[in-house]
């Protein structure tokens, strides 16, 4: 577990900053999954537009390990210790570990579109604990949040019909987003 703080930031009580630095932690661990998932359906996604999603999802990676870094800094800067180990992950996950290994463009997009609803969620959830704690911290993970769902956007695109439906509408884990969208 992340050790309390031993100081914090001026204007921020001590029990404050704990609390916020509990959120945050999850956070970075949900960063670091991620960017790892991310950079693991790069490797592994294949077929018909290979080349546009693969490359479309390099500059995600490297967005998301920038936030994780923001977030573990904010931490540090709080007077903790950020978790930034496989075991913190671990620790930290309440979510399924990314399923999908070789597999279609459909199938790594679909069960991306899921794991970014996990992730969007999580941080929605955030802000609004955040939102008696700290302010600065809050615009810290709105900011981030907002990205985020443009990279949903662009994952979507991929996945949307001409009428506007996603092709993963009514799936609920990875594994059904892939299987579903497979063939797409």
């Amino acid at each position: 577990m992340v050790e309390k703080s031993t100081f914090t930031l001026p204007g921020l009580t001590k029990k404050k900053s704990d609390e916020i630095i509990k959120i945050l932690q999850v956070r970075l661990s949900s960063y670091n999954d991620l960017h790892l998932t991310l950079k693991h359906a790069h490797w592994n996604v294949v077929g018909a537009h290979f080349i546009g999603v693969h490359e479309m999802i390099d500059p995600q990676v490297e967005l998301v390990r920038g936030y994780a870094d923001e977030v573990a800094e904010r931490i540090a800067a709080m007077g903790a210790s950020p978790g930034g180990r496989v075991s913190d992950i671990e620790r930290d996950r309440t979510w399924d570990d990314y399923a999908i290994e070789r597999d279609t463009v459909g199938a790594h997009l679909g069960a991306l579109d899921k794991v970014y609803d996990g992730v969007i969620t999580s941080n929605r959830k955030a802000i609004e604990e955040l939102d008696d704690l700290d302010l600065v911290t809050q615009d810290l993970i709105i900011g981030q949040t907002g990205e985020l769902e443009k990279f949903q956007w662009f994952v979507r695109a991929h996945l949307e019909s001409f009428a506007g439906e996603l092709k993963d509408a009514g799936t609920t884990t990875e594994k059904d987003a892939a299987a579903k969208t497979r063939n797409v």
